[in-house]
């Protein structure tokens, strides 16, 4: 499982020009599933997500989680994090789980953030999005399950 996690004062997503999830200060958490995930990855990444340090304390130290601030996470599923270009110029895609299975281990990510009292928004599974976003800082995290990087 794979996360670009990004600390925004703000993000929105849009299908079809109508906004369908929108927070304020927060994280914006791009998800993508992988063929061979399973419990133990969905666990390493909500952590990680969930336990970020990576927002200012009083002494404007990055020391400070989502948790922590009570902020919010807007999760968009991107399946195209698992697009492999080290073989020409096109995408493969061929590591990217299947439909089913992303979505399963998308909606057990929200539903677990969500058990750890994070206000969650979320784009539309599969749909075409379009996504807004003030990176703040700017901060972006890369996350791998597999801790490829």
């Amino acid at each position: 499982m794979r996360a670009v996690v990004q600390r925004v004062s703000k993000s929105s997503v849009r299908v079809d020009n109508r906004v369908v999830g929108k927070i304020n200060k927060g994280l914006l958490v791009l998800l993508g599933v992988e063929e061979e995930d399973d419990d133990k990855d969905l666990k390493y990444i909500v952590d990680k997500v969930t336990g970020l340090r990576i927002f200012e304390d009083e002494n404007e130290k990055m020391n400070l989680s989502v948790v922590d601030i009570e902020k919010e996470i807007l999760v968009v599923s991107q399946f195209t994090l698992y697009g492999d270009v080290r073989k020409g110029k096109r995408p493969n895609f061929m590591k990217a789980a299947t439909s089913r299975k992303a979505e399963k281990l998308y909606e057990d990510f929200i539903d677990e953030c969500e058990n750890r009292g994070i206000n969650i928004e979320t784009g539309v599974f599969g749909e075409h999005m379009e996504v807004d976003l003030v990176n703040d800082g700017p901060v972006t995290i890369l996350l791998d399950s597999n801790k490829e990087f």
